[in-house]
C-alpha cells in the first residue's frame, strides 16, 4: 500500500529529528523539542487518517516518537546519574526510518547517549567536568597510583554500567513475559466467552424446542381427552338404549 502524503511528511520529520538527536547540541538548541511536538501531533493525525499504515508500523512510529520525547526529558535532568538511569529505560525503534539506514537511527542515538552519560558520570566523579580536552593530558601527568585509581574507577563505572544494562534487559524481558502472559490470558478468556455464548445460544434453542414440544403435547392431550369423552358418551348412550330395548323385548315376568 502506497504511503500517504501525511506519512511521507512524518517520516521526513522523524528522520530529521533523529539526525538532530545524533548531533551534539547546546542548551540553546530548541528545534528538536519543537519537532518532536509536531511529530506527536502528526502521529495522532496519522492514526485517524483513512489511509493509515498497518498497526505494526504505527507501533514502531510511536516507539520512536516516545524515544525522542524521553530523550529530551532525560537531557533536562541535572545529575549525570539521573540522566544515565533515565536513558536505560528508553526503548529505541526496531526498524530503520529510511531505506538507506543499516541500523535504526534511534538505536544509534541511544548508544551515543549511553556513552555520553557514562563519560559525564566519570568526569563528575573525577572532578574533570568542564575540562574534557585536558583529561588525557592530566591522566598522563598523574602519578602511577592516581592513574591506577582512575583505571579502577573506570572499571567500577563499567561494572555499574553493565549492571544497569542487565537490569534494564531483565526488566524488558519481564515486561515482555508479562505481555505474553496477558495476551495468553486474554485468548483463554476470549475462548471461554465464545464457548459460553455458544452454550447460551444452544440453551435458548433447546428452550424454544422444549416450548414447541410442550405446546404440541398439550394439544395432543386435549385431543385425547375429547375423544375419550365422546367415547364415554357413546358408550353410555348405547348402554341406555340397549336396556330400553331389552325391557321392551323381554317384558317383566309375572
Amino acid at each position: 500500500m502506497a504511503s500517504s502524503r501525511l506519512e511521507i511528511n512524518f517520516i521526513r520529520l522523524l528522520s530529521r529529528c533523529e539526525s538532530i538527536a545524533s548531533e551534539k547540541r547546546g542548551e540553546t538548541e530548541w528545534r528538536l523539542e519543537k519537532y518532536v511536538g509536531a511529530l506527536q501531533e502528526m502521529l495522532v493525525a496519522l492514526r485517524k487518517s483513512p489511509g493509515k499504515p498497518t498497526p505494526e508500523v504505527l507501533t514502531d512510529y510511536t516507539r520512536k516518537v516516545d524515544f525522542l520525547k524521553g530523550l529530551l526529558e532525560a537531557e533536562k535532568l541535572s545529575s549525570p546519574t539521573e540522566k544515565a538511569l533515565a536513558n536505560q529505560f528508553l526503548a529505541p525503534g526496531r526498524t530503520p526510518t529510511i531505506a538507506n539506514e543499516r541500523m535504526p537511527a534511534t538505536k544509534t542515538v541511544h548508544m551515543q547517549t549511553k556513552a555520553r552519560c557514562t563519560e559525564e558520570m566519570r568526569d563528575e566523579l573525577l572532578g574533570t567536568v568542564g575540562r574534557p580536552e585536558t583529561d588525557l593530558r592530566n591522566r598522563r601527568g598523574m602519578p602511577l597510583d592516581e592513574r591506577q585509581s582512575a583505571a579502577e574507577l573506570d572499571a567500577v563505572m563499567q561494572h555499574h554500567h553493565n549492571l544497569q544494562e542487565k537490569l534494564a534487559e531483565d526488566m524488558l524481558n519481564l515486561a515482555r513475559n508479562l505481555k505474553n502472559n496477558t495476551m495468553a490470558a486474554q485468548n483463554i478468556i476470549k475462548q471461554d466467552n465464545q464457548t459460553l455464548s455458544h452454550s447460551m445460544r444452544q440453551a435458548d434453542l433447546n428452550f424454544e424446542k422444549l416450548k414447541t414440544e410442550s405446546e404440541r403435547l398439550e394439544q395432543h392431550t386435549k385431543k385425547s381427552v375429547n375423544w375419550l369423552l365422546w367415547l364415554m358418551l357413546i358408550l353410555v348412550s348405547f348402554t341406555f338404549i340397549s336396556m330400553i330395548l331389552f325391557i321392551r323385548i323381554f317384558p317383566k315376568l309375572r
